[in-house]
């Protein structure tokens, strides 16, 4: 009997796998901490401060502009009907919220 060829997705080129790795907390944490001479605690409660504050103007609906990296801001969705996957049954998808990321030129152009 013969083998089926497996159907398992080719690797990642290293183009493709730019994004795969990512930078948790406690390594941002880390590299703040290290770069500024700052205490792990002090770095941390500094992450959490601008992560907050962040939160909050994106709640109260204000855009976000992070100079050199990018612009936060939430927009509206509108109702809309979908399709469920499986069973192709058409379902009422409800108007939402979410939130959306222009990168900046200057980030655009070290990349």
């Amino acid at each position: 009997m013969a083998r089926a060829t497996s159907s398992a997705a080719p690797p990642r080129s290293s183009a493709e796998s730019v994004g795969a790795a990512k930078v948790a907390k406690t390594q941002l944490v880390e590299q703040i901490a290290e770069r500024t001479g700052l205490s792990r605690r002090q770095a941390a409660s500094a992450v959490t401060c601008i992560v907050d504050a962040v939160i909050g103007a994106l709640r109260s609906g204000r855009t976000v502009g992070l100079p050199g990296v990018g612009t936060l801001s939430v927009s509206l969705t509108r109702a809309r009907q979908g399709v469920r996957p499986g069973t192709s049954e058409k379902i009422q998808i409800p108007a939402g919220k979410k939130i959306r990321f222009k990168a900046a030129t200057t980030l655009k152009a070290q990349l």
